[in-house]
Order: C-alpha cells, then structure tokens, then sequence
C-alpha cells in the first residue's frame, strides 16, 4: 500500500504558533504573513477583541445598551494595526424610546409599515380581516355553524300537520308586497266594557327615576277567539256582516310578511259567512321577543331567555304594565254594555271592546272587535289610547344599554326595536290603526337583573301617533287591507268547512289546508311542569304564580290571569 508523506511540521517549544526561525518548509515566504493566498476583495480584517475596555463607545454613555451599537472590522492598511481607530462607529444615534400610548399593548407586536403604499396595503388586510369576521359571525348566526340550524330548533310550525290534512294552496310572501286595497272609514257598531284615565306622570319616568313594575293578580284579562264572542253571534244572526275576526286576527294576517316564526289562524265556512279564529293556546296569545333579531336566543325551552319563555315574560310585563299606568282613582269610562267576558261583580282590566265594520266591496262588510286600553281627557276631549310595552331581557342580546341611552338616544333604542321587533311593533300598530285609536304609548320595560326574569323595572314611556308612526316604521294601510282582501276572496271560493292558514316554519310563505270539522276541539289541555322541571323564583321574592294561568269556564270562554 503506498503511504502518505505527511513533511516536517515545525513545532513551538516556546509558544503558540509557528517558530520565529525559519524552517525549510517556510523558507520561500516572509515572515510574519498568514501562509494563505488572500486579496483585498476578501475582505480579511482582524479578530475583534471584546475584552478591551478602554476607549469603549459605551463607556460614555452608561444607559445604552452595547448591542445597538454597529461596528465595522474592515482592515484599514493605511493606520498602524495596534490602533483604536479601526473601530469605527456607523450608527451612534440613541435607540427610539417606546411611546406607551393607551394601543401600545396591542400595537408592541405589530411590524409598522416603512412606506406609505405598505401602510394602506396593511389598513386594507386589517378591513379585510374584520370584515371576514364578521361574515363568519353573522353566517354562524345564520346556519349555526357546526350547531343545527336555528330554524330546526326555535322555528318550528306552530300547529302539528296532520297527515290526514289537504293542502289546498300556498301563497309566498312575494306575492303580498304588490297587493293594495283601499277601504272607506269604518263605522262603530258597538262599544263595550269601561276605561281608565291614564297617568301622565309615567311620562316624565327615566331610567334615573325608575318605577317597579307592579303586579296585578285580582284583574281578568279575557282572550276570547272569534266564534265564541257572544256580541259577534249576535251580529252574524242580525246579518251585519259577511267576515268576521278580532283585531289580533287581522293584524297577524295584515303583517304576515314582516313574520318569522310560524303561526296559524282557523278559517270557518259557515254558509255565506267567514269566521276568522284562533286556537287555545295559540302563540297569538303571547307576544314575541327578538323574533326579526339575527342574535340567536337559547334553544333549551326551560331557559329563561329562550323563545318561548320570552315570550311568556313579554305577555305578563305587557298586561301588568298596562293597568300600572293608569290613575286607580275609581273612574272610568263606562260605554253602552258592559264586558261581555265578564261575570257579576268580577273585576277586570281597564279595556273597551270597539265592534267596527268596514265595507270590502258591495256585498261584502268585514266586523272586527277592537280594543283600547285607556283614555285620556286634555280641554274637553277625550283620546282613546292602546298601551303595550317592549322589554329588555339582557342587553348583550340588542348590543344596547336602555339605562345608558334610553335619555339621551331614545331614537337609537327605538331603532334597535323595530330591527330585532319588527312584526310586534307592526302588529300593535295595526291595532291601534284598526281601534282608531289617538295615541299608542310604549312603555320600556327592563329586568332588575338579567337574570332575574321576575322582577321588572319602568325606565320609559313614550307616545305616538298611529298613522305618523306607521309611515316611520313603512306600514301601508293600503297595502294591510290588500293582503287580508285577497285572502278573504280565497277563503270565499271554498266550500263549506274547517280550513287552517298556516305560516310556514321556515319558508316566507303561507299555506291554507282543509281539516276535519272536528279539529282542534281538545288540543289545548293545561298541564303542570313535573317539579324538577318547573322554574323557581329567587326565594326573597314573593312571585308566586308567575307562569301563564289560563282557564275555559263553561261558557268556553279563555281568560288569562294578569299575575303571569
């Protein structure tokens, strides 16, 4: 195997490294030079010795940190080499000091733009950023994400098809938005019940001088359907009109478009004539909360802010609240007959029933019962009020504070309303357009404590026009009687029988099936919640008897209890 000659290698007895002397094997070169080829390109400088401290560029200032300092080890041929002066300093300027500004905490770890086209690229990502969020939110609210559908949960139908049922037709909202009908002024036929003055103290309350709300639990409301209405039998035997419904009817039909959650109305052929009627138990008896909101509300039914016991809240603040704001002196306002709903020496809320009759075509009159809430006496002449009230049940739901800005942004909190309430607002307008009635108060309700679902507090109250309202809010009064004109010549094309006109559960449109004339005679049947189901109120609390009481007495007459 040939071998590898490694040569002499000159050793250092007397230090580091190559000898002074030279050797065969350095003889060809100078001393004192590396033995390597290099040029200037090369760049070749000497080691930098950092244990040196005299003359130290940070000597002279001791705050500063040696790092922010920027050294060049270029070898300068032209200075001797043990000189300090091959160590220049480039950047001797003061490091920035930080402005701790009150975005410093979000803003220490963001790289700021250097030119002026960076900057508005990263303010138009930051836009786009946001606006994604946002869109993944409202989509989230929307379809639920990886939840089920909101719809599949609270938007159910509110009536169970049966199977045995006829679909008849179906009519999609679109259709509504083009229809107009105009019809002359109505004439009163009869008045009925007795009012109350109204306080007009209420109006001066503010969320800073807020009213408890009351309870009122020897006060009968009655929610008595159509049909079982003596003063309409009488009526329709006297031939007075061709259709007949209750003002609570002809508003859900009048503002069917602005709905989302299902609801049903009983449609009866009884001859010539037309009975428009709702269920026991149905949702028109309540009142709904957030229903046009795009804030999702809680699914489980035994939450105190899902749909349903919302909805049982709104009903119980809305009756309580008004016979609060009434002067509870002893007078009233009597009119031509007394409550037919009501027994003897019963006592019953301040309510009028109007029994109106508008005229469809030639042959045909409409007779609806109406209702106004109070009365109010300014110079000689009376008004005729409604007064309904909408409530805050937490406010992460609005994204608005009613405490905050109910004194000073009153139109923003009204605004806010008719975005998450838009079809009660409509509704309760309808109404008291329908009772020509003066004015309609709205009272603002609020929880004590979000979570408090008993205990209420009056921070509001505020009054409007019907008519100037109903332009505000865009409710046609041409366009309400063009959509319930068409459905009553529809329903007058049947044959005689039990029809159902339901709203579907997740479509913009409305479904008429023929039932069987025994239908819905025993659907509704009160039952208590097991008592591990039912929902307690705080034990400081005297809120007994807080969920819906309603009873039949024997003449079929619904009456719900005001202590909801």
């Amino acid at each position: 195997m040939p071998g590898f000659d490694v040569g002499a290698v000159p050793f250092n007895t007397d230090g580091w490294g190559p000898p002074e002397t030279p050797t065969p094997l350095l003889s060809n070169h100078p001393t004192n030079v590396p033995f390597a080829p290099f040029s200037r390109s090369e760049k070749l400088g000497r080691i930098a010795d950092w244990t040196r401290t005299y003359n130290n560029p940070s000597r002279s200032n001791p705050n500063r940190n040696p790092s922010d300092a920027v050294f060049d080890f270029t070898l300068d041929d032209s200075a001797p080499a043990d000189e300090d002066s091959s160590f220049r300093l480039v950047d001797g300027k003061p490091p920035p000091r930080p402005k701790f500004g009150p975005k410093w905490r979000f803003q220490q770890q963001r790289q700021l733009p250097q030119r002026k086209d960076e900057e508005v690229e990263a303010k138009k990502r930051e836009a786009d950023k946001e606006r994604a969020r946002r869109d993944r939110l409202y989509n989230m609210n929307r379809s639920g994400g990886n939840q089920p559908r909101r719809e599949a949960a609270v938007f159910k139908s509110s009536v169970d098809i049966q199977p045995e049922w006829t679909m008849l037709d179906q009519i999609p909202f679109a259709t509504f938005s083009k229809l107009s009908f105009s019809v002359p002024e109505p004439e009163d036929l009869l008045l009925c019940g007795g009012l109350e003055f109204y306080d007009r103290s209420f109006d001066r309350i503010n969320p800073k001088n807020e009213k408890r709300l009351e309870r009122f639990k020897n006060r009968n409301f009655f929610k008595v359907t159509t049909t079982d209405d003596p003063i309409i039998r009488r009526l329709a035997n006297e031939d007075k009109a061709t259709v007949f419904a209750t003002d609570s009817i002809l508003s859900s039909l009048m503002c069917a478009p602005r709905s989302v959650y299902s609801w049903d109305i009983v449609i009866q052929r009884v001859g010539n004539k037309l009975f428009f009627d709702k269920r026991d138990g149905s949702q028109l008896d309540l009142l709904s909360v957030n229903e046009t909101s795009q804030e999702p509300l809680p699914e489980a039914k035994d939450d105190i802010n899902s749909a349903y016991s919302l909805s049982v809240e709104a009903a119980y603040i809305n009756q309580n609240f008004s016979q609060q704001v009434l002067v509870r002196d002893g007078n009233k306002v009597a009119f031509e007959e007394p409550n037919p709903f009501a027994a003897e020496g019963e006592e019953v809320a301040s309510v009028a029933y109007r029994y109106r009759r508008w005229k469809l075509d030639d042959e045909m009159f409409l007779v609806a019962r109406c209702e106004v809430h109070s009365v109010s006496e300014a110079k000689g002449q009376r008004s005729f009020l409604t007064l309904n009230a909408l409530n805050e049940f937490d406010p992460k739901y609005s994204g608005v504070d009613w405490r905050q800005k109910l004194e000073t942004q009153k139109g923003a909190v009204l605004a806010t309303e008719l975005k998450n309430n838009a079809n009660k607002l409509a509704k309760w307008t309808a109404q008291a357009l329908l009772a020509s009635a003066d004015v309609m108060k709205l009272g603002y309700v609020s929880r004590v404590h979000p979570r408090d679902h008993f205990n209420h507090v009056i921070l509001s109250v505020a009054g409007y026009k019907p008519r100037e309202f109903a332009m505000q809010i865009n409710l046609n009064t041409s366009n309400m009687w063009g959509i319930v004109k068409s459905i009553v010549d529809l329903c007058m094309k049947l044959n005689e029988g039990k029809y159902v006109l339901v709203k579907d559960p997740s479509k913009p449109q409305v479904r008429i099936y023929e039932v069987p004339a025994d239908a819905f005679e025993n659907d509704y049947v009160e039952e208590p919640l097991p008592e591990d189901e039912q929902v307690q109120p705080p034990a400081e609390d005297d809120a007994e008897g807080e969920a819906v009481a309603a009873t039949v007495d024997d003449g079929g007459e619904k009456t719900i209890d005001a202590d909801v």
